[in-house]
C-alpha cells in the first residue's frame, strides 16, 4: 500500500481511488467527444447540433453471431434503409461474468 494512504481509515484512501478514477473517466470522456466533434466543427457545421442530426445514441443487446439492431425510430429519423452502410462506435455498459445467462 503506498504511504500516502492514512493507514488508521482505510475507506479515505478507497475514496480518493474512487474520485481519481471518476476524474480520469471524465477527461476520457471529454477528449473522446471533442475528437468525435472535431470534424463537424472543422467542416463549418456548427458542432453538436450538426452531429445530433447525423447521429443517435441508443442501447442495444447483442444477439447471435455478434448482430446488433438499430431501432426503428433511430433509423427512421436518420433515414437509413436496409443496405445502408453505418458506422459505429461500441462502448459496453456492462459485462456478465463467467456462469451469468
Amino acid at each position: 500500500m503506498p504511504d500516502n494512504y492514512d493507514s488508521t481509515w482505510p475507506p479515505a484512501a478507497f475514496a480518493r481511488d474512487v474520485q481519481t478514477a471518476g476524474e480520469r473517466a471524465f477527461e476520457q470522456q471529454t477528449e473522446f467527444m471533442r475528437r468525435m466533434l472535431a470534424p463537424s466543427m472543422d467542416a463549418g457545421l456548427g458542432g453538436l447540433d450538426a452531429m445530433s442530426r447525423t447521429t443517435a445514441t441508443f442501447k442495444t443487446r447483442v444477439q447471435s453471431g455478434g448482430r446488433i439492431s438499430i431501432p426503428d425510430a433511430e433509423r427512421e429519423a436518420l433515414g437509413i434503409e436496409e443496405g445502408d452502410i453505418v458506422q459505429t462506435v461500441v462502448i459496453p455498459l456492462e459485462t456478465r461474468g463467467d456462469g451469468d445467462e
